[in-house]
């Protein structure tokens, strides 16, 4: 098979109610809507589109790992430590659910953060070399 995967497009998460979970990324997440019906929306954020839709109560993207503890689908980059602790204070002082910033024992630091449904998301201080290279960062 010579064709390969290119990149991710869309990214699906569940969601309780579309438009309060549609403003909470926009006020935020700096998100920018593109589209929404009672069904879903669609927002466009780090590069790439996400759909919120409409899901049964205390549906997450979230998983349990073989430790049984509940891990994120989604880490998020910016460009350096310097970036993550100013995003990690302003997801403070917006009152976010979030978690401390941690060293995980790999290259840079990380925090993790939850969304008014309980979607747990991670952040991390390093861009890849490959975002900075096709973006010259």
């Amino acid at each position: 098979m010579g064709v390969k995967l290119q990149r991710v497009g869309t990214t699906y998460i569940p969601v309780k109610n579309v438009e309060t979970s549609s403003k909470w990324y926009i006020e935020n997440l700096g998100a920018e809507l593109t589209y929404r019906d009672q069904d879903k929306s669609i927002i466009n954020l780090a590069n790439q589109s996400f759909f919120l839709v409409k899901a049964k109560e205390k549906e997450t993207a979230n998983f349990i790992d073989d430790k049984g503890e509940e891990c994120f689908s989604i880490t998020f980059e910016v460009d350096g430590l310097h970036s993550l602790e100013a995003l990690y204070k302003d997801f403070k002082d917006k009152q976010l659910k979030v978690g401390v910033i941690e060293n995980r024992g790999h290259s840079g630091r990380n925090f993790v953060f939850w969304d008014l449904d309980g979607n747990q998301f991670d952040v991390w201080s390093e861009l890849s070399p490959s975002f900075k290279a096709k973006y010259n960062i």
